[in-house]
């Protein structure tokens, strides 16, 4: 049975990832001239973050290079670890070129050993609750073939849906059109998105108001959850009496739902932006855009 890892864009909690026995790779971020690698909530400063970025400091993310990942696997293949390496969506970042690269390199030292690793097609706690349920199967004693082969049925009924509070974050990761970014704001236009088959991002449709677009959210989770084992998770970017209220509705009609509150991490905000709403759910499906 293989070392499994994750990387922090997958957003458990760090004591959830305690909990699981799970060791992570942090992700960076950039802020107001500094560099910081997100530690899954342990001891980061979400507070100094958002202000910062409310204040007009734009955030900026940068994949890993390969000497990051040759230090950070090197020391389980010295110990003679295999590994299982549940990752966010490939589609979203540059980073698994230089992972491949490290293992390439890696592989030259230490050729008796393995590294797999499962594209989860997501992001944030998409890929989070993947990471989470893998683990579950592996402390039931799970080989590593039978987690990829539940991972390969389970990751198309991961459902994420989000909505976004301005649509200008999104036009500088180059999600959205700057004649579209204006018009949104202007309109007052909620677009919500979620992450396809693919593991890129699609809009789902555009939500006129913030009221409705909570009670949009809620709608999905009520309508569409079908695992009520699996947790339900409620995110939000520094907005948490909207996540609250969030909360609040998927439980008045789904009581029995374990529903998971979290603020959103400064890697997975510095695309979404403040006032970021979002539901991660297991249903039978992943969302299916209705519009390109």
């Amino acid at each position: 049975m293989s070392t499994m890892i994750f990387d922090s864009n997958g957003e458990l909690w760090y004591t959830r990832a305690e909990e699981l026995g799970l060791d992570y790779i942090s992700m960076p971020y950039y802020i107001d001239g500094q560099e910081y690698f997100y530690d899954l909530g342990k001891a980061t400063d979400f507070r100094k973050f958002y202000d910062l970025v409310r204040a007009g400091n734009i955030p900026k993310t940068q994949a890993l290079n390969p000497e990051d990942y040759k230090k950070f696997l090197t020391p389980y293949f010295e110990r003679g670890e295999d590994i299982l390496y549940i990752s966010f969506s490939h589609r979203l970042s540059g980073t698994f070129q230089s992972l491949e690269l490290a293992l390439r390199e890696l592989k030259e030292s230490y050729p008796d050993r393995r590294c797999t690793v499962f594209d989860t097609n997501s992001i944030s706690l998409g890929a989070g609750i993947q990471v989470e349920e893998a683990a579950k199967l592996r402390a039931k004693g799970a080989s590593d073939e039978e987690i990829l082969d539940f991972l390969k049925t389970f990751t198309d009924r991961v459902c994420v849906y989000f909505v976004v509070d301005d649509l200008m974050h999104l036009k500088r990761g180059g999600r959205c059109s700057g004649l579209a970014a204006v018009a949104g704001t202007v309109l007052g236009l909620k677009p919500m998105l979620s992450v396809g088959a693919d593991g890129g991002l699609t809009v789902l449709s555009k939500i006129a108001g913030r009221k409705k677009a909570i009670r949009t959210l809620a709608v999905k989770v009520v309508e569409e959850l079908t695992d009520e084992s699996c947790s339900v998770y409620v995110v939000d970017a520094d907005c948490p009496e909207e996540g609250d209220r969030l909360r609040d509705l998927i439980l008045e009609k789904r009581p029995n739902a374990h529903v998971v509150r979290q603020i959103v991490g400064p890697v997975i905000g510095s695309h979404c932006g403040p006032g970021t709403l979002g539901v991660i759910f297991v249903g039978d499906h992943r969302p299916v855009p209705l519009e390109k």
